[in-house]
């Protein structure tokens, strides 16, 4: 499990939930369910990271937290 934040809404557009990580640009997934598409996410993380790391991008660190409510 990645230690990346994680924020997860409804689109009503594609009638499904998707999560995306503000720390990895462009990393995001669908899912039916909660927990599909958290399932989902964590399968591109892992894609996400060993593609910047071939490509020999910089790859963040997890800051945790980053938006306040």
């Amino acid at each position: 499990m990645s230690k990346y934040e994680v924020i997860i809404f409804w689109s009503e557009a594609d009638n499904s939930f998707i999560a995306e990580v503000p720390e990895l640009p462009g990393c995001m997934a669908d899912g039916a369910t909660r927990q599909e598409v958290l399932a989902n996410l964590e399968i591109i993380i892992d894609e996400w990271l060993e593609t910047a790391a071939a490509l020999g991008r910089e790859i963040p660190e997890p800051k945790g937290r980053l938006f306040y409510a």
